[in-house]
């Protein structure tokens, strides 16, 4: 991913993130994103049970591919799977917006 994709998926990330959750919850989740290489991942951060600490769980991870987006979901042994379903986009925000949407219940649990 060049600096300037970067930089864009940057700022769409920080308006996402910083609007994905309802005021009176955000004692209790957050929603942060880590970019890697070529990879985005989405994550839903919560209070840990009976302690101070946040766990974070993966939503969903967009990988830049061929100049597309491409949508993978993580399973239980931390795997993470192509969605044959969801059709690779050039567009970014089309894809996050799949993802926020639930996509069958597939993300947001």
């Amino acid at each position: 991913m060049d600096d300037f994709t970067k930089k864009r998926i940057m700022k769409i990330m920080d308006k996402y993130t910083e609007n994905a959750v309802p005021e009176h919850v955000k004692s209790q989740i957050k929603i942060s994103y880590k970019i890697r290489g070529n990879q985005v991942t989405l994550i839903e951060e919560r209070q840990g049970f009976k302690s101070d600490q946040w766990v974070q769980m993966p939503v969903a991870q967009f990988r830049l591919s061929d100049n597309e987006w491409k949508i993978y979901w993580q399973d239980s042994k931390g795997k993470w799977h192509f969605i044959d379903d969801i059709e690779p986009s050039e567009d970014f925000e089309t894809q996050l917006k799949i993802v926020d949407e639930g996509h069958n219940g597939m993300f947001w649990g």
